[in-house]
């Protein structure tokens, strides 16, 4: 299968390197072309226009910074939707808008084409070793068309419903991981000021029922110093304002959301949009004197599980759909 990966960044990027990894064959197409350099070499080739692309690949992938940034790759005049026919299928991997996702795909069923939302989660660290989650929002039937695909890139693939439902449940589960950044943050830095040494901290929450995937990652780089897990703080805004506006949209009366939205916001104008996430505590290091700093932690993350075969997670409660589950359910 001859697949197209638009967008070569820091979980693309890697995403596009599991499929040229596992043996399919790769068209590459990035705004910087330096970043699409290593891709060709190994044996991809690169399209001069997304037409290019979707004219020649079974499977188009985007994942790109911003709802914006796909609409222009599908839309131009020598976009996406210019090349997609009847039998192909668009990959949006990006974390975007339910809505926007709804209405390009849309524009992608009217062309003959199927589209999927299927954005990613667990870290940069597990997306280089295939590792990483993937929801997927379509119908059933594209959904095990393109599980081939997805299992390529992830472990963990769930399909969620219809297109739109996967860029709802990431925005969610990106929100969670906000606000458990930022209770780290309150909890490593009241440790330190009550005098707790932060190596002890560190694994006490680790072991406790106060542990998370964000502690045990970015926890580790705030400890660390470097504060690099591949996450910038405008990507944070945008996450947790599309959850907002999820909210909004169904009457939800959200109160720790806007909170959140303040803190980075107030980052942001401090630090800067690109500044790397975790360095939100910043604000409490200064606030307070402290420096959050303890020996022995990675400067970033690095997933030491190797890769395996994905499959498709079964939701609780709900019958086995697929002869590609999860290998360890009963």
């Amino acid at each position: 299968m001859k697949i197209g990966f638009i967008g070569l960044g820091n979980v693309g990027g890697k995403l596009a390197g599991s499929i040229l990894r596992n043996g399919h064959e790769l068209m590459v197409r990035d705004l910087d072309a330096n970043a699409a350099q290593p891709f060709l070499d190994d044996g991809a080739s690169w399209a001069e226009s997304p037409k290019e692309m979707a004219e020649a690949c079974e499977v188009v992938v985007t994942c790109l910074p911003s709802p914006a940034a796909c609409a222009a790759v599908l839309e131009a005049d020598d976009g996406l939707l210019a090349g997609l026919g009847p039998g192909k299928v668009w990959l949006e991997m990006s974390t975007t808008d339910e809505a926007e996702v709804k209405r390009l795909g849309q524009r992608v069923k009217d062309v003959g084409a199927e589209p999927v939302d299927c954005p990613v989660s667990g870290g940069c660290h597990r997306a280089a070793t295939g590792n990483i989650a993937i929801f997927a929002g379509c119908e059933r039937s594209t959904f095990e068309k393109v599980l081939p695909v997805l299992t390529t890139m992830g472990r963990r693939v769930l399909h969620t419903g219809d297109l739109g439902t996967a860029s709802m449940l990431k925005v969610m589960t990106n929100y969670l991981a906000t606000a458990n950044l930022l209770t780290v943050c309150e909890a490593l830095v009241t440790s330190a000021a009550a005098g707790m040494d932060l190596n002890t901290t560190y694994e006490a929450i680790a072991i406790s029922s106060g542990n998370s995937f964000v502690h045990e990652t970015e926890g580790q780089v705030i400890l660390n110093g470097s504060r690099d897990i591949n996450f910038t703080m405008d990507l944070v805004k945008k996450d947790i304002g599309l959850f907002q506006s999820i909210a909004e949209r169904n009457g939800v009366p959200l109160e720790i959301s806007p909170v959140l939205i303040d803190i980075f916001n107030d980052g942001i104008e401090r630090y800067g949009e690109r500044e790397w996430s975790p360095n939100i505590i910043k604000r409490l290091e200064e606030a307070t004197g402290l420096s959050i700093l303890a020996p022995g932690f990675p400067a970033e993350m690095t997933d030491d599980e190797p890769e395996e075969p994905g499959y498709e997670v079964t939701p609780t409660g709900l019958p086995d759909r697929s002869s590609n589950a999860d290998p360890a359910a009963g």
